[in-house]
């Protein structure tokens, strides 16, 4: 199974990209895990046209073709880090490659309270219209007290956090297992013939009234 893996945090000391080189290294032979750089993309603008960012285009393209995307986000005043709203802003605009892909979320913080309010936001974040991701249910990773739970080198120590955090993932790959063949694009209804036919949508400036990051 082909994963990849984003680190809503770009700070080279970050845990939350920790998190998931460890689990890399963890599932090495058995799960194809591959962290995406999500660095130097351009705060979402409308008026700017992705075209001009190739790096985006490689990241939208690797999301596409995986079997599923894990998220390890960091806990910024309550909610997700500007970074990686940013890049969902992307991702819900014109190009839309979390459209009915698995995603499994994670978060590690310094503090006992583990991510937990920017987990919950950034379900819902991937639940919008335009990005539309099927988000696994339940086996909820909050890692707190980060700095405990991690060696010098970057590894996880802790044994009952490595354990669950192994299930979760498993879980997580037959998870995606289910929705490797899942395509709603032939579905033969009303809606989708009228869409075709360029119908419901009204005049729209930039050509998109349907996506989610859309001023429209």
């Amino acid at each position: 199974m082909k994963l990849v893996a984003i680190a809503g945090s770009i700070s080279e000391k970050s845990y939350n990209k920790k998190l998931l080189e460890f689990a890399k290294l963890k599932f090495n032979g058995r799960i194809d895990i591959e962290i995406l750089d999500i660095s130097g993309i351009p705060i979402f603008n409308q008026s700017l046209d992705y075209k001009d960012y190739p790096k985006l285009i490689e990241l939208n393209d690797k999301i596409e073709e995986a079997d599923g995307v894990i998220i390890a986000t960091p806990e910024h005043n309550y909610t997700i880090p500007a970074v990686l709203k940013s890049i969902l802003e992307w991702f819900s605009y014109k190009l839309q490659p979390f459209k009915s892909k698995p995603v499994l979320v994670l978060g590690a913080s310094y503090t006992e309270q583990g991510t937990a309010k920017a987990q919950s936001h950034l379900k819902e974040v991937l639940n919008a219209p335009g990005i539309e991701a099927f988000v696994i249910p339940g086996s909820e990773f909050l890692l707190s007290n980060a700095l405990e739970k991690f060696d010098k080198d970057g590894f996880l120590v802790d044994e009952e956090t490595i354990d669950y955090l192994e299930y979760v993932i498993l879980r997580f790959e037959k998870f995606a297992e289910l929705f490797k063949d899942f395509d709603d694009s032939d579905i033969d209804s009303a809606y989708i013939r009228t869409l075709a036919a360029g119908g419901y949508i009204e005049e729209d400036p930039y050509d998109d009234g349907t996506a989610g990051a859309s001023e429209w």
